[in-house]
């Protein structure tokens, strides 16, 4: 078989202390097309959350799942289609019960968060490196709009400003790295900007140093495909 793995382990930390953890492997295929598995334990939100999501050659998405549970408790499952003209999400949840959505779109998506860390990093294939250092994606979808991505899943759609703050040297728990640094610009009332740090043309994720909730992201464990 012609694919490649890479795996990882991200940390979520508050103070320097873990509060949780994401395993991830992507496979990328010879077209260029990717698929990622992730599992993420969030210990102060008592949330665990499995998504399987792929991307094209192009990084824009192709389909996706995403299960969820609070307190040990279902909250739902859902799963993700997109197009050059829809996006679809067929889910059930333990508050809403059976949804079917639908929305029309004009092209494919740039981008769908599914609240992984590698999907927030995901976001940044869509960034020209050729243009502006600041730039906004149009018509994210995400499959929950709460910052913890604990509701749904279900469609829910925002713009995304990016901007780029240049080339930084830096050391996580995985090693160190010529790192890209980008700025999600949140905006208020937001105390600050989410900062995120990347590895390579792969975009690895290295850190992420998200206010909201005044928490940092780091790769623990990293084994590149080989």
């Amino acid at each position: 078989m012609k694919h490649e793995t890479t795996r990882g382990k991200i940390l979520y930390l508050r103070a320097g202390q873990e509060t949780g953890r994401e395993w991830f492997t992507i496979t990328k295929h010879g077209d260029g097309q990717r698929t990622l598995r992730a599992h993420c334990e969030m210990d102060d939100h008592d949330l665990l959350r499995d998504v399987t999501y792929t991307v094209g050659g192009d990084w824009r998405p192709r389909d996706c799942f995403v299960r969820l549970t609070i307190h040990e408790q279902f909250v739902g499952s859902a799963w993700f289609s997109f197009t050059d003209r829809t996006v679809e999400c067929q889910a059930f949840t333990a508050a809403e019960g059976r949804i079917d959505q639908r929305y029309d779109v004009p092209r494919r998506p740039p981008s769908f968060g599914a609240h992984p860390i590698v999907c927030d990093m995901w976001h940044l294939s869509q960034f020209d490196r050729n243009g502006p250092r600041r730039q906004t994606l149009e018509g994210i979808f995400l499959s929950s709009p709460r910052p913890d991505g604990g509701s749904g899943p279900m469609l829910s759609r925002k713009n995304l400003t990016i901007e780029y703050t240049g080339k930084e040297r830096l050391t996580v728990p995985a090693g160190t790295f010529e790192a890209d640094r980008f700025e999600f610009v949140l905006g208020a009332p937001h105390p600050a900007n989410e900062i995120l740090w990347c590895y390579g043309p792969e975009i690895v994720p290295l850190k992420v140093a998200y206010p909201i909730y005044d928490a940092t992201y780091e790769l623990a464990e990293f084994t590149p495909s080989r």
